[in-house]
């Protein structure tokens, strides 16, 4: 007889008797939830140009400036308070979206009282529309709670205070303090990160570090503004799969190695 060929097949590990695999528990998921919206965006930076310089930037701004003398959020909102709501259930989700789901929410509750009285259930039937609605609708009852019973049903000035709210982050808070308050904050999204990396105004791998360069670098004439122009930028010029290097106004100002030209029309004999 002969030998018995060796097998090759190779059996899984043996489990221990007593393990167990878990499913995921609600818990858990509303943690990793929480987690998704407060991860500060980060990217690997390519820092081959060169930031420009103190002049150019001026140059920039002024032609930003010039094209939009007075910006304004694209979010809908009544008050500070509901800026605040709009800004929070904004998060990874579109301005547009946002307001389509507010509009009929703040019609009802425009004050953080109206908004407890209305319950978190109500909420989550008016933004059910918007990614990550349940987190969200919890976030927007409990911290409508904690502005009634710490500061008296009003949105606070300071960004500490706002910070420790659920679901506020340092972009929430920037945000609102620029746009309700007039404080001259540069929150930093998606395309504001894109934006600054690019033309580069500043250059770092975290929105956070971004932020703290740009207000830094920003002079204080174009400062108060200087996030509605580079948000309104990025959203409608400098896009993020083809940027609209053409029809931009600060292209020859800009440093970005892979700008784009016109397409040339192809002709129908051809």
């Amino acid at each position: 007889m002969p030998p018995k060929k060796p097998s090759f097949r190779h059996s899984p590990p043996s489990a221990d008797k007593g393990a167990s695999v878990k499913p995921i528990t609600a818990p858990a998921r509303t943690a990793k939830a929480k987690a998704k919206l407060a991860a500060p965006l980060s990217a690997r930076v390519d820092t081959s140009p060169e930031p420009v310089d103190d002049a150019t930037l001026v140059d920039i701004f002024s032609r930003l400036r010039a094209a939009d003398p007075e910006p304004r959020s694209e979010l809908d909102y009544i008050n500070p308070y509901t800026l605040l709501v709009a800004v929070v259930l904004s998060a990874q989700a579109t301005d547009k979206s946002v307001n389509l789901a507010t509009a009929p929410l703040f019609a009802l509750a425009d004050t953080p009282e109206k908004m407890l009285a209305l319950g978190e259930e109500r909420v989550r039937h008016f933004i059910r529309t918007i990614g990550l609605f349940n987190t969200k609708a919890k976030n927007v009852i409990a911290l409508s709670r904690i502005l009634i019973e710490r500061h008296g049903g009003e949105v606070p000035r300071e960004a500490e205070a706002l910070e420790v709210l659920p679901g506020v982050g340092t972009k929430t808070a920037s945000v609102v303090l620029n746009v309700a308050f007039g404080v001259p904050r540069i929150a930093v999204d998606t395309h504001i990160f894109r934006v600054s990396n690019r033309i580069p105004l500043f250059v770092a791998p975290t929105t956070d570090k971004v932020q703290a360069g740009l207000e830094a670098r920003v002079p204080e004439p174009f400062r108060l503004n200087a996030h509605h122009w580079l948000i309104l930028h990025g959203r409608y010029t400098c896009k993020a799969r083809r940027p609209d290097c053409p029809r931009c106004a600060i292209a020859d100002l800009c440093r970005y190695p892979s700008k784009t030209t016109d397409l040339t029309p192809i002709s129908a004999t051809e």
